[in-house]
């Protein structure tokens, strides 16, 4: 039990070591920022999209 407990913290302490969380970090914001712009340019065109969306739809049924 010992000896995993010491590889586990080993293990533990080279991650934190290395920069790959931070980049994580960084994709996980540049998603966030390209949703937002996608919802405020939804927000903007909101007018264009529901006529698209009604004439895709009547033209399905």
């Amino acid at each position: 039990m010992m000896v995993q407990f010491q590889y586990i913290r080993a293990w533990l302490t080279a991650q934190a070591r290395t920069e790959r969380g931070a980049s994580l970090v960084e994709y996980a914001l540049l998603v966030a920022l390209i949703a937002v712009a996608c919802i405020a340019a939804m927000q903007f065109l909101k007018g264009g999209i529901d006529t698209k969306f009604s004439e895709a739809g009547s033209e399905l049924s």
